[in-house]
């Protein structure tokens, strides 16, 4: 079931909107692989923060600096700019919830598109310019996304304060979605058994101490 909850990103309601899911934007870690081709470290590393997120009921992450906020201000630029050459109307969201998953889209568009801004600094904007494509390393944000809204269609707009704007629109890939999707399910399965794994303990624990203290 899709939930759109309407907030603004980096508020409190948005950090528990998010709290003990994996979402989009880390998706590529979700399916990184170490250097033996198993599982990555920055994986397990994701997976304990999500635990403790579940298990404290406190986010990881709740803070805003100098830079964060500079990069919102772009990204409204970037969207305005968007919106202008593109003619379309925008709807802004803080959360899309689906099941055990989510993301942070920076804009429906319609009944089957969606938005998603970086910003850039020149040299990796004149890059990204040349090349002209969905940069990699942000496939699996893009097409988590589609996946998590259920959408046909992205747009990826990157942007640099006077240099051209760079829109690609990027369809839907349903293998690579059912791929993204199997080992979405694999890491929450092992997500749930690190919570339920330390619940247990802490009942052992409390068991212990009643006995000691009766």
């Amino acid at each position: 079931m899709i939930q759109i909850i309407d907030c603004d990103q980096g508020t409190p309601e948005w950090f528990a909107a998010r709290l003990g899911i994996p979402t989009a934007s880390e998706f590529s870690t979700v399916m990184a692989k170490g250097k033996d081709g198993g599982k990555s470290l920055t994986r397990k590393t994701y997976m304990l923060k999500l635990a403790g997120e579940i298990l404290t009921g406190e986010p990881m992450e709740s803070y805003s600096n100098q830079h964060m906020e500079r990069g919102k201000e772009q990204e409204a630029e970037a969207r305005d700019m968007y919106a202008f050459m593109s003619d379309v109307d925008l709807l802004q969201v803080g959360f899309v919830r689906n099941g055990d998953k989510g993301c942070s889209p920076d804009s429906l568009i319609g009944a089957d598109g969606g938005l998603e801004i970086k910003t850039a600094l020149p040299h990796i904007q004149l890059e990204r310019l040349l090349k002209g494509d969905l940069p990699s390393e942000h496939r699996h944000q893009v097409q988590g996304s589609m996946w998590v809204t259920d959408r046909q269609w992205w747009d990826f707009v990157s942007y640099c304060p006077r240099l051209p704007l760079l829109i690609v629109r990027v369809p839907r890939d349903d293998g690579f979605i059912a791929t993204l999707a199997g080992a979405v399910k694999e890491f929450n399965a092992e997500l749930a058994s690190v919570v339920d794994a330390i619940r247990s303990r802490n009942t052992v624990e409390q068991l212990k101490k009643s006995a000691e203290a009766a």
